[in-house]
């Protein structure tokens, strides 16, 4: 795709990106595509998945306790625990305010070790990563931000995210709609926002301003980023998905550039 070209001039050392549509096939790639990226936050979506595979084999449901006294597995998932950014402290009661946490990931990834009996790493490579052929993502680390993947793993999984093989059609709809709408919340990186909306481990786009998708983008657009100069978004009304990974960290170097690639590569699908 002639869009993608666009991170051949972005200020990073190394970039790499993809587009895949919903019927898997890859639409144009751009980059070293097999090579290994820092995923940062772009952990917290397969964490999920791994959670939602968790829920359909039975080993817990959403509404279960996990996490601080009154939070569930929903409220982990959607970053409305009330536990802090980076600590095991509750800083508001459950369902109160979208407090975005790497320790309600990491608590929930405990919760999920303890539920099966499995360490969360394997849990994630037997539940996610082998059934979709992900073989060279890895977890060394934090299920909220160590993972390790390449854009050719990611792609597999953002078709999987357009197409679920591995989980049910409805259950990645509940996990891509808005949970606990209304609540207000902060975006890293780009501040307040009132709605702060997000599903279950994906942020939804809705009507976000300023956001790190692009004007173009669907308002059920839904995905993540990262601190490493990392994202995955899904655009349902496109049929596409895109993947870019980089290893410069996110900064104002992306606030322009992210949206522009976005927009120039949703209108030369729409073309």
């Amino acid at each position: 795709m002639e869009s993608l070209r666009e991170i051949r001039n972005w200020p990073v050392p190394t970039a790499a990106a993809a587009v895949v549509r919903r019927d898997g096939t890859v639409a144009g790639s751009e980059g070293p595509v097999g090579d290994p990226f820092r995923l940062a936050s772009v952990t917290k979506p397969l964490t999920a998945y791994a959670a939602l595979v968790a829920c359909e084999e039975g080993v817990f449901e959403l509404d279960d306790p996990a996490g601080p006294e009154g939070s569930t597995v929903r409220h982990l998932l959607s970053h409305t625990s009330g536990l802090a950014f980076d600590q095991h402290r509750v800083m508001a009661p459950p369902g109160d305010r979208r407090l975005y946490s790497n320790a309600g990931f990491e608590v929930l990834a405990d919760h999920i070790a303890k539920a099966t009996g499995i360490p969360f790493p394997e849990y994630l490579r037997q539940a996610v990563l082998e059934p979709l052929g992900m073989t060279a993502t890895t977890l060394p680390g934090s299920a909220a931000a160590d993972g390790v993947s390449t854009v050719e793993d990611l792609v597999r999984f953002a078709a999987e995210l357009q197409a679920p093989r591995i989980l049910h059609p409805s259950t990645l709809d509940e996990a891509t709609s808005v949970v606990f709408p209304g609540l207000k919340g902060v975006l890293p990186g780009y501040g307040h926002q009132n709605p702060n909306d997000w599903g279950l481990g994906f942020e939804i786009r809705d009507s976000k301003t300023p956001h790190w998708t692009g004007s173009a983008s669907g308002p059920r657009t839904f995905g993540h980023f990262g601190q490493t100069g990392t994202f995955l978004w899904v655009d349902p009304d496109a049929g596409a998905a895109c993947v870019c990974l980089t290893d410069r960290a996110w900064g104002e170097w992306a606030v322009p550039l992210w949206p522009a690639l976005t927009d120039a590569v949703l209108a030369e699908l729409r073309g």
